[in-house]
This record gives structure tokens, sequence and C-alpha cells, in this order.
């Protein structure tokens, strides 16, 4: 009977092709494809030769394709991001340095997805398999460009498009009063000051993005053989999972195919390994404090490395550290440095104080998800504006990395522990966060899998799609009625005027007619 549901099971599943993004983005989207893996679809991952975490997997086939770089670039290449984060050059060498990574990113991704395009064997291989769906992180648009020439439906898995190019390509109202555009640090709730800087950023981001998809939009033109822009290829997606949750981030507008399913990175807790359950018990009543500044920072300028430690030996708690630099001579005894720990596993424990994070969605969602306050250090990216969330949230507090010292970094760490209202703002977070008729996951799974059962989610694509700038905002619509108006009141003018022409006129001849009488 077994194995007669095994090939039941087998025989019901589909065919997924998957074209994923490295790093931190791979982490949430792998949770996903080992639970499709369960269900019994059948799962390809295509991945470039050279990756930062992306390795195979018993869940599902990994073909991979040949890169202009080795693996030893990549990993000095994301480490270089980590030490980027320490330096604090003047403005105008930071927007120089901005510019000149920025285009070494694009350049380097883009070949990355003109050597998997024009890999005639892998295209070959996908074009035969006779998938049902795609699922992609769209971010670096290479996957919706294979979608488009394979003729498949997409499930897009992501955090966050540049230039809210998520939501322009899905139609959704983003207005610049009270929805904060990226990198602002803007809340919802917006001073006048903030809403200029919110209208300045969001009106230059059409610049941006611009420069930073060029090559994608040559790339995806040539490779289609017909001019294509990224806006468009982000349009045809049939279903977008996003990992937000309004607990965290901010209530907005959003479109029937958008699915938010912030969390989904939050796992049921496991028993802590030996090592680590001797550590936690051995803090004694004073508990532990978690601090991992993700898996980019490798390690620090020592001598910032030195008034971080400075500052967590002034608290009782033991503190467990992800850190595999060198260790600072200062180390005080109550730190402990570990070159991995299980981070959701720690901060689920009853013992957890505070968490010291940089910001990252997938730390901050375990914070709220075990209810545990934090101090943020964030580092790039979206991290700011999520430790704008947090902060403004009541539960936890933001430190600059390049300005913060010892005495920041201790008078933060001792207020989100010793203040209870710290405890109570993530405590209610995680309530309104957990309280949800399904979990995360488990939607994800269902909106992949019906996209695949169905071919697509036409149904869910508005008729926005369909029309033009002008018809969209009704400027024809308000064009035509202001004319209406217009003529209509110039109608009446004349006819007013007419009017009085003729009443001025008859007067006219009455008063002529009675001076001739009395003459």
């Amino acid at each position: 009977l077994v194995l007669f549901l095994s090939f039941w099971s087998l025989a019901e599943g589909g065919k997924l092709l998957v074209v994923p993004q490295d790093g931190s983005h791979w982490l949430s989207m792998r949770v996903v494809l080992e639970k499709l893996s369960e269900r019994g679809h059948e799962i390809v991952v295509v991945i470039p030769e050279a990756t930062l975490l992306m390795k195979s997997s018993q869940s599902f086939t990994i073909k991979t394709y040949s890169v202009p770089y080795t693996q030893e670039f990549v990993d000095r290449y994301y480490h270089s991001i980590g030490e980027m984060c320490f330096d604090n050059p003047p403005f105008l060498e930071k927007v120089v340095n901005l510019l000149l990574n920025t285009s070494e990113l694009t350049n380097m991704f883009s070949s990355t997805c003109r050597h998997l395009l024009y890999d005639e064997e892998l295209m070959k291989y996908l074009q035969d398999s006779k998938f049902d769906a795609v699922m992609m992180d769209p971010v670096l648009p290479c996957g919706p460009i294979v979608a488009e020439y394979l003729s498949l439906p997409s499930v897009y898995f992501m955090r966050g498009l540049p230039c809210t190019l998520d939501y322009k390509a899905t139609q959704c109202p983003s207005p610049y009063s009270y929805v904060p555009r990226t990198f602002t640090s803007n809340s919802d709730h917006m001073t006048f000051a903030e809403r200029v800087k919110n209208f300045l950023v969001g009106s230059s981001e059409h610049l941006f993005c611009y420069l930073f998809y060029l090559k994608y939009e040559n790339l995806a033109s040539e490779f289609l053989h017909r001019e294509v822009t990224v806006l468009e290829l982000f349009s045809k997606a049939s279903v977008w999972l996003m990992r937000y949750d309004f607990v965290f981030d901010y209530p907005r507008p959003i479109m029937p195919n958008m699915v938010y399913i912030g969390g989904i990175n939050c796992e049921q807790k496991k028993p802590l390994s030996k090592e680590f359950e001797a550590m936690v018990n051995a803090s004694g009543e004073h508990g532990i404090v978690v601090f991992s500044l993700g898996s980019m920072v490798s390690e620090i300028p020592m001598k910032k490395a030195k008034e971080i430690a400075d500052a967590l030996g002034t608290v009782p708690q033991t503190v467990l550290w992800r850190y595999t630099g060198e260790a600072p001579p200062n180390l005080p005894k109550n730190v402990k440095l570990v070159k991995w720990l299980p981070q959701n596993d720690l901060l689920a424990h009853p013992k957890t104080r505070a968490f010291i994070t940089h910001g990252g969605s997938h730390g901050v969602y375990e914070g709220i998800c075990n209810a545990v306050p934090m101090v943020l250090m964030p580092l790039f990216g979206d991290q700011m504006d999520n430790a704008k969330r947090v902060e403004s949230r009541g539960a936890g507090l933001t430190l600059n990395i390049l300005e913060m010292t010892s005495k920041d970094i201790s008078a933060a760490l001792k207020a989100v522990i010793n203040e209870k209202k710290y405890k109570e703002n993530i405590k209610r977070l995680s309530d309104l966060h957990l309280d949800r008729p399904i979990h995360p996951l488990d939607l994800a799974v269902h909106w992949v899998e019906f996209v695949m059962r169905h071919k697509g989610a036409p149904h869910l694509r508005p008729a926005a799609h369909d029309l033009n700038w002008i018809q969209y905002h009704s400027l024809d619509v308000i064009a035509f009625l202001l004319a209406v108006v217009l003529l209509s009141l110039f109608i009446s003018f004349k006819c007013c005027l007419f009017c009085c022409r003729r009443c001025c006129c008859k007067k006219g001849r009455t008063r002529k007619a009675t001076k001739s009488k009395s003459h």
C-alpha cells in the first residue's frame, strides 16, 4: 500500500523549473522546494557552477551551467561586500564607489545570465522537459527571460525589487504620501520633509532602475528577437510570493496575485546540541544574548571589534557571537565566539533576552516569531529600512554601524533587556504574526501548485495591464468631460448673450416708439 501511494504521488506530481538567486535569498526558497519535493513534485534547479550557498540536494535535481568566473572569485566578492560596510569614505567617493560597484554587479550577473541563455544543450533540455511552471527570484531578471522563452507560467518568490518595480509591474497603487520608498528609512507616518524626500526618491527611481537593468533589457531583446522591457517581463508573472507581513511591514494596497508569506523561514524549535545547551544552561538566571551579523560578514575591523567586545562585557548575560574573524584581545569572559550557531533554535529558547542582528529579513522574522527584542546594526541593502520598521514598532533599537561607540552599544543592549516595553511590544507583534489561518510555507506551496495545475492565474491579472497611461489615469475621460463642461458653458454664455441682446433691442424699439408718439 505504501509503495502504491508513493507511485501515486509521483504520478500526481508536476514538474517545476527553478531559477533561484544566490545568497540569503536562496535560504527560504530552498525550504519551499523541499516541501514541494515531499509532496511528489519533480524539481529541477538551474544554477551557475560557482555559487555562494546554492548546493546539491537530495530533494531536487541540480543543473549547472558554466560562468566566466571561479568559486574563489565568488567567495572573495561576497566577502568584500561585508568589508565595505565598515568603510566610511567622503560622500563623493561613496557615490563613485556605489556607481562602480553597481556597474560591476550588473556586468557580472548579466554575463552569468548570458551564459545560461546561450547554453544550447541546457536550454534544449529545458524545452524538452515540458515543465508545468517556473519558480524564480526575479531580482536579477534572468528567470523572467527564461520563462518568456519557454512560454511557461511563472511564480515569483522574493522580498522585493529595486525601485518598487514589483508594484509597478503588478499595476499596484503605491502613493508617495504614505508608502515609504526603499533606502529612505521613512515610516508610513511621514513629516512634510520626509514626504518631500520620499517624493524625490520615488521620482528618481526610474532612472536608477533604467541604468541597473539596461544590460538585461538589451540581452532579453537580443535573445527573444523582439524589443522588450524589464517591466514588461515582470508583468507576466502569474503569482508573486512576497516575504512581507503587515505585522512587520507597513500597511499598503496590494493586488490579487500578490501573496504575503513573511515569516516563511520561521521553523519549529529543534533541540539544541549538547555544546549549545551547555552554554545556555551555564548562563544562569541572566540568560543569553544571540549576536549575528549574517552570513556575508565573517569578520569586522579590529578597532570596531574591540568596541563591540567592550560593550558586550558590560551586561551580565552570556553572549553567543557568531564570528569567524580574529578574536579581539579584550574579549570578555561572558562572550563566546562560535563559527556557526542555530539561530532560530537559540532565539526560541526561554533564556534568550536579546538579539543583536544586522537587520536582514530572515533574522528579523525569526526575532518576531520568537518574541525576542532586537538591537539592530544594519549594514547594506534593505536592512536600514527593516531596522526602521522594527524601531517604529517599539520592538528594538537601531545603531549606526560606522558611528556607534561602546557606550552606545551597551546602552542599547541594556535598554532592550531591562526595559519592559521592548519585550511587551515584540511579544504583541509575535502574537499578531503567529495568529494566522495557515502557515506561510503551506500558503506558498499551495500557490505554486495552483499555478502548476492551472497553467497560470490569468483570472488574477487586472485589466490595468491593457490600458495605456492616459486611459489608466482617465485623462481622456477628464478631457472629454472638461470639453463637455466648457462647451456647455460656452453655449450657455452665447444663449444668455443672445437673450440680452434681444431684450436690449426690444427696449430700444419701445422707447423710440413712445418718443415718436409724444411728438
